[in-house]
């Protein structure tokens, strides 16, 4: 249990602070000792209050102990041979209590030698990688690895900077098109678009904090604390006032927690979706969120070091604001394992979301401390409801394990999102939905009482709200069971976008393209077939991952009119902005971005992704583009919008293009 927490605890603070900034400094010397024989100095200039790990010790490494500072000698053609190992600084080990290991770290400088002798006499330049962790007492920062050259005339280390050649301006130029009127860009109503879905959020957010209420790390904690204020402060006035503050503190803590994802997001105007889609990301999303529902089932408690706790409750003995403050963190820490789940299944929410990730985190987070903090204040206000309270017990458990079952079901998820982008094939949309159907009869087995978890109860009857709630689970049963099959009697709309693509089937499909209608994947060769059959392009740059582009797709494009007008009237270029597949050697380039970062184009998605930003300004999905082969706009942008809107920006399209080619044959 130490190694995840531990593990979390990096994670989180490692992401939040990933502005990659230069912590460690490092220098080189060479010494001749003999004819051939030679000695490596390397030496670490650390900045003031960070510290970076020794060496790995033998015998003793920890992957959950802090990363230590390792040297990889690129020697593989064997020009020379390692005299004993990389030597230290000698220094006593120390207990960490956090890592729960004996640890040895270096502040200010660190000093590491390794001699070599020389097999090849003519060989002149030696390649070392350093890795190394970079920590201060509050936080880490991502493992770092700086490349070292070393050569044998005494040059020291120099950092080679990365330039852009010649035949990557090329590739990069090609990426570009001439707009002839880029004023149509500027849409109006898109802040009022991005006000809706923060709101959306905010009370996916909000939603989450009130089931979180009903745990029992919460729930009992309410009568408690409302007493505490009521009793403790003199006069009821000063009693409503301080459980206000104490409601406050709980929504700036959890707003707080989502402040560090907007450093991440100005690093790189495409960095949150990159992580959202990430394969390895999502993968141990999926991982964790297994562990989550098992954590829910009783098989283990999840929980925060108790000496955080302790720590927070001593310092709530303060008194008067600050003593207010850190009782609403101690609440944050010991109700963790509870919320930590609720928070993660938010955290991964806001990353299928539309729009963008941090602004979403931070809706959301804000609406999960409101909502936790929500009866603090009214209990307050109105101590007389604390009387109408159920009292705590089995039942508690029981929504324990509901999030559980909630939480294994969202899992896969993430690991479809892998599986799409690497089109490793692996969940089908009939296997992923063969999975949420065997959840769904599990679920359905535990309401019923014919599945025990270990801290649950004995059942003596069924009441109404099990009945009704197994009723429920029947009815979604029997409502996403047939699309197992290849024509299945209905469509499962209400889950668009949580499903994998209906063409992204075990059975054989006519094409791999939404609703079988035709569509190219390439921009350049869309627009060719658009010249030869004087057609208007719609641009609809999507995702993989993208759950509001599953629910345009399955929702809004099956309209009989939309449908059409897609097929026969306009080329559909549908451009993966998340696909993970390597482009061929000769299509990858570097491009430098605005900021002067070199971004490697490595991917069919990271082309598409900078094409996106290039000429459209934009790294949100989805996002349709109408446009003619001559790169005129037909229309402002659109995105995630209603079937009747989404109709008429069709035809509006359709219109200006029969226009400008002055062949009119659709009837506006």
């Amino acid at each position: 249990m130490r190694s995840i927490i531990l593990f979390f605890t990096l994670l989180f603070v490692g992401v939040s602070n990933a502005q990659f900034e230069d912590r460690v400094e490092w220098t080189t010397a060479i010494e001749e000792l003999s004819e051939g024989e030679y000695q490596l100095t390397f030496t670490a200039i650390i900045d003031a209050g960070w510290h970076i790990y020794g060496q790995p010790i033998e015998g003793e490494e920890d992957p959950f102990g802090p990363i230590p500072t390792e040297f990889a000698y690129n020697n593989s053609e064997g020009n020379y041979e390692l005299i004993g190992a990389t030597s230290q600084p000698d220094k006593e080990p120390y207990y960490d209590k956090v890592f729960d290991q004996e640890v040895i770290y270096f502040e200010d400088i660190a000093i590491f030698t390794q001699k070599i002798k020389l097999v090849n006499p003519d060989f002149k330049s030696i390649l070392v990688d350093v890795s190394f962790g970079v920590c201060n007492d509050r936080q880490c920062l991502p493992p770092d690895t700086v490349d070292i050259s070393i050569n044998l005339d005494g040059t020291s280390f120099e950092k080679e900077e990365k330039s852009v050649d010649a035949t990557s301006l090329i590739k990069a130029d090609q990426l570009k098109i001439d707009i002839q009127n880029p004023e149509l860009l500027q849409t109006e109503g898109k802040s009022a678009e991005r006000q809706n879905n923060l709101w959306a959020i905010f009370g996916l957010g909000f939603l989450g904090g009130l089931i979180a209420l009903l745990t029992p790390c919460v729930f009992p904690m309410i009568p408690l604390t409302v007493s505490f204020f009521t009793k403790q402060s003199g006069n009821r006035s000063k009693g409503i006032a301080n459980a206000l503050l104490y409601g406050l503190f709980i929504v700036v803590i959890y707003f707080l927690l989502s402040l560090p994802f907007h450093l991440m997001d100005n690093l790189d105007s495409e960095i949150l979706n990159n992580i959202s889609t990430n394969v390895w990301l999502n993968v141990f999303f999926f991982a964790i969120f297994i562990f989550f529902a098992f954590s829910f089932f009783g098989y283990y408690e999840l929980t925060l070091p108790a000496s955080w706790g302790s720590k927070m409750d001593s310092a709530s003995n303060v008194g008067g604001v600050i003593g207010i403050f850190f009782m609403a963190v101690t609440l944050a820490i010991v109700s963790f394992s509870c919320t930590g789940p609720i928070l993660g299944g938010l955290l991964g929410s806001t990353t299928l979301a539309n729009g963008n990730v941090a602004t979403n985190l931070s809706a959301g987070m804000t609406g999960f401390g409101a909502a936790l903090a929500l009866p603090f204040a009214l209990f307050a206000m109105f101590p007389a409801w604390l009387n109408s309270l159920p009292k705590s017990g089995g039942w508690l458990n029981t929504v324990k394990v509901h999030l559980g079952f909630a939480e294994l079901a969202l899992a896969f998820k993430f690991l479809s999102i892998s599986d799409l982008v690497q089109h490793w094939g692996i969940l089908k949309r009939e296997v992923f939905i063969g999975i949420w159907v065997l959840i769904g009869i599990l679920w359905l087995l535990y309401t019923l009482g014919k599945l025990k978890f270990p801290h649950d109860g004995p059942i003596k009857k069924l009441g109404f709200s099990r009945i009704g709630f197994a009723t429920l689970l029947i009815a979604v049963i029997v409502y996403i069971a047939p699309g197992l099959m290849k024509n299945p009697m209905w469509d499962a709309t209400a889950f668009s976008g949580m499903f994998p693509p209906d063409f992204y089937s075990v059975y054989k499909r006519d094409n791999n393209c939404p609703l079988g209608i035709d569509c190219y994947k390439d921009f350049d060769e869309g627009l060719a077939v658009a010249k030869s059959q004087n057609k208007p392009i719609m641009i609809d740059f999507t995702g993989w991952g993208c759950v509001n582009c599953r629910r345009m797709e399955e929702n809004v494009w099956v309209e009989n009119d939309i449908y059409s007008m897609l097929k026969d009237d306009y080329i559909l270029i549908s451009l993966y902005v998340d696909d993970k597949k390597d482009l061929e050697d000769s299509q990858q380039f570097d491009y430098e971005l605005p900021t002067g970062r070199i971004k490697e184009i490595k991917t069919v998605g990271n082309k598409w992704a900078t094409f996106q930003t290039i000429n459209f300004q934009t790294a949100s999905q989805p996002y349709y583009i109408l446009i003619d082969t001559n790169f005129n706009l037909l229309n402002s942008p659109q995105q995630y919008t209603d079937k009747a809107t989404y109709k008429s920006w069709l035809k509006e399209g359709l219109a200006r293009f029969e226009i400008s080619t002055a062949k009119p044959k659709f009837a506006f």
